[in-house]
């Protein structure tokens, strides 16, 4: 049987509710591996797991340098101790974050897999148990071998890179929007592949091979009718970011204000990344554009593009280097 380490971060998936009918007023981070074990002992029919409760925080508290003691612990835990494969359990607010950063700089092609839950361990029609599982399920998979961070639930496989999450409380809330799912878990207790990722990650990634302990800051600025611009004229003057992300309109664009506000920006040596707020669909260069010098997201999400760019950050200081790693990546 596979060897299987589960690295767990707290969440929904450990929370404990006042009753069972409790779906929202849950404490998180009640139970751990023991637990588990003892309420799914279909576990131990899939993979020899080891639990390991690690960090503990709400992942609305998670940040930049949880990700990096997560990357080192998972790596020691591939690379090290031998494991086959990793489960991480995370609370999902910011799940589909944590995940696509380790799948840009974990320097392993075994499986990572990140699962959550939106009802708690003790509701009525509980998920938890049952994504777990399902998480354990493909850690364990041959096929899952290289196909960079995954992430689990109601019985769907989707990549890191493109999965988010989609509503506040129903089960199906994790979408891989326009390009679908990897695969599926299936009664037949089997995992199903039915693509691979086609953007470097782990091991392809340039970014796995880097030893870092911080990054720039970056902030997200969102777009809307009427938008006047002032939130980044305040992070110019600031001198604490180096770097822009905008949740653009449509196919990535801002209003004229922010247009001239993101374009002292740049000149200032801010890197401005587009992208949009729509969900789907690339943000290319277009012509209106060509003379700002901003970086086209292509179809990242904002929080995803943002990610991208404070790695991208450790190594370059040129926009035609950045914007050649958006298109790889």
């Amino acid at each position: 049987m596979k060897k299987i380490k589960v690295i767990e971060m707290g969440g929904t998936i450990s929370a404990h509710g006042k009753n069972r009918l409790d779906l929202k007023d849950y404490q998180s981070g009640e139970y751990t591996g023991s637990d588990f074990l003892k309420a799914i002992p279909e576990i131990e029919n899939v993979a020899n797991v080891s639990f390991e409760s690690f960090l503990q925080v709400s992942s609305t508290e998670v940040n930049a340098d949880h990700w990096i003691q997560l990357r080192n612990k998972v790596t020691k835990c591939l690379l090290e101790e031998n494991f086959d494969g990793v489960v991480i359990t995370h609370g999902t607010n910011t799940l589909e974050e944590t995940a696509y950063f380790l799948h840009l700089t974990v320097p392993s092609d075994k499986p990572i897999v990140f699962v959550g839950a939106q009802r708690p361990f003790t509701a009525l029609s509980s998920d938890a148990h049952l994504n777990l599982l399902q998480a354990i399920r493909v850690a364990a998979s041959d096929e899952a071998i290289n196909r960079g961070v995954l992430v689990v639930l109601n019985d769907e496989i989707s990549s890191a890179r493109e999965v988010t999450k989609t509503n506040t409380y129903r089960l199906e809330a994790f979408q891989s929007g326009q390009v679908g799912y990897l695969g599926f878990i299936d009664p037949d207790q089997k995992v199903h592949f039915y693509r691979q990722p086609t953007k470097k990650h782990t091991i392809h990634s340039e970014f796995a091979t880097l030893q870092f302990d911080k990054f720039d800051n970056v902030e997200i600025i969102y777009s809307y009718a009427g938008a006047t611009g002032q939130l980044i004229e305040h992070l110019i003057e600031g001198g604490y970011y180096r770097g822009i992300v905008t949740a653009g309109t449509g196919a990535g664009l801002v209003s004229p204000s922010e247009m001239n506000a993101l374009q002292k920006a740049t000149e200032s040596g801010i890197f401005v990344v587009r992208s949009s707020r729509v969900g789907n669909g690339r943000v290319m260069p277009i012509d209106p554009y060509e003379k700002y010098h901003f970086i086209s997201g292509d179809n990242l999400l904002p929080q995803k593009a943002r990610i991208l760019l404070m790695l991208c950050m450790l190594k370059y200081n040129k926009m035609d280097d950045i914007q050649a790693i958006f298109n790889e990546y």
